[in-house]
């Protein structure tokens, strides 16, 4: 067991005799919270990494006196600093990763998201998504819980019909045309993108490879309503708070956006590569 697995046990055991002192069931802390009872269930042990605003707010439901509630905060920060490692995250499980995504979305009402080289997670197909967790088992022999990983993401696109919320999601050419499922699964990952376009509070826009870049498009990252960015490398997820940095973001995100097609247009480009992968596989 590594020290942050033992940091995120002692954590959730710290928790949960925080809640069974003030008698509450964890049905009773979720409805307090209004949380899924589910998600207790998680952070007590261990199967989900408590954020910040996670232990503030259960400290406030079971009266924690000021100084437990900044201990518990001061573990949560250190755990969340050590929970960027991908190493460290996939030790895990993938299902525990979608599980922290999930809860991270839903404090989420305005969703901003530039990817070059991959479908963002909240489009994708069940199919697409299967063959990406394989990819990312393998390359960082994570826990092998694929199917539960799937069924996650699948929940998360929920998400999408929730009309108080608005999602922006920019991408290139390249990322329709990366292959990282055979043909037949990527024709119907674009046919579920060209259904996805035509919701009222999702845009959609495809940077075709025509189109002169306004910048080197390195990584993808997702900004998360003005507070965090998040920007994923191949060994670690960059998580941004400072101001200048999430200023930064917004403003190379509205550059790309702004050479995007969308609506119609966009749609048009998907169409067409539609077009290209029956070429590759007719049948």
């Amino acid at each position: 067991m590594t020290s942050f697995q033992q940091a995120r046990i002692d954590l959730g055991s710290q928790l949960r005799q925080l809640r069974e002192a003030a008698h509450l069931s964890g049905k009773d802390l979720a409805e307090r919270l209004r949380w899924q009872p589910s998600k207790v269930s998680r952070l007590e042990n261990a199967r989900q990494t408590a954020t910040e605003d996670d232990v503030v707010v259960w400290a406030q439901a079971v009266n924690a006196s000021p100084d437990t509630t900044d201990e518990l905060i001061r573990q949560a920060i250190a755990l969340l600093e050590r929970h960027d490692d991908w190493k460290q995250r996939h030790r895990s499980g993938l299902a525990a990763i979608q599980e922290d995504v999930r809860d991270l979305e839903a404090r989420t009402k305005l969703f901003r998201t530039f990817e070059p080289g991959i479908i963002a997670g909240l489009l994708q197909t069940s199919e697409y998504a299967r063959h990406v967790f394989r990819k990312v088992k393998r390359l960082y022999s994570a826990a092998d819980q694929i199917d539960a990983a799937v069924r996650v993401r699948m929940q998360r696109q929920e998400i999408l019909y929730d009309r108080t919320r608005t999602f922006r999601f920019v991408v290139t050419e390249g990322a329709l045309r990366t292959c990282l499922a055979p043909a037949e699964v990527m024709r119907g990952q674009l046919d579920r993108l060209l259904a996805v376009s035509t919701l009222p509070n999702v845009e959609f826009g495809v940077v075709p490879f025509t189109t002169e870049l306004p910048s080197s498009p390195i990584n993808g990252f997702w900004i998360y309503n003005e507070a965090m960015v998040a920007v994923a490398t191949m060994t670690k997820d960059l998580i941004l708070r400072d101001p200048d940095d999430i200023a930064f973001y917004v403003r190379a995100f509205d550059d790309y956006a702004k050479v995007a097609e969308f609506d119609e247009a966009g749609r048009d480009v998907i169409i067409r590569l539609l077009h290209d992968y029956r070429k590759q596989n007719p049948h």
